[in-house]
């Protein structure tokens, strides 16, 4: 069948063998535009910089990829537009703002999250969580303050004082979700 579809096409018209030319180009955009749509999952895994067990870092950190933290880090963590993971392992002793942070880990500082802060079973935070969205497992420990902000709102809102937690209050979470 292919040929003889072909074939008719060619002989009526030369220009029409060049439309089918361009359409299976589109096919192949088509498939891989549904390949690139799982590919950003995986460049953010590949964009990801990670901080070893043994290294500590004292200052700020700074850039445009995700962070993944098993090691020690004092001082500043900003990557606004990526997410930063403090591992089982990771001990952090600062104030981080980025898009999401993830805490498997012990952390002491305040978050500034534009979109969301998890803190997972076994993760530890000390400090005031800034952030459109919050999640605090069973077994977590957090001892803060709470201010739910949706995306791109300026970080002093004039009636938060029904969504927080004044800084002066402090919120433990044991084994309850």
């Amino acid at each position: 069948m292919w040929k003889p579809t072909n074939q008719p096409q060619s002989s009526s018209r030369p220009v029409e063998p060049e439309r089918p030319a361009s359409i299976p180009s589109a096919p192949t955009m088509a498939a891989s535009e549904p390949a690139a749509a799982p590919r950003p999952v995986t460049t953010t895994t590949a964009d990801q910089a990670t901080i070893g067990k043994s290294l500590v870092i004292k200052g700020e950190v700074t850039g445009s990829e995700s962070l993944y933290i098993d090691g020690r880090v004092e001082g500043s963590i900003n990557l606004s537009g990526n997410r930063v993971t403090v591992g089982r392992n990771g001990v952090v002793s600062a104030n981080i703002n980025a898009r999401e942070i993830v805490v498997l880990g012990k952390v002491r500082g305040n978050l500034t999250a534009s979109d969301r802060v998890d803190i997972r079973s076994d993760g530890s935070l000390t400090g005031d969580v800034i952030a459109a969205r919050i999640s605090i497992e069973d077994g977590a420990f957090f001892k803060g303050g709470i201010d739910i902000r949706k995306g791109g709102q300026p970080q002093s809102k004039p009636n938060g004082e029904e969504k927080s937690i004044p800084a002066g209050e402090t919120a433990a979470v044991g084994a309850r979700a």
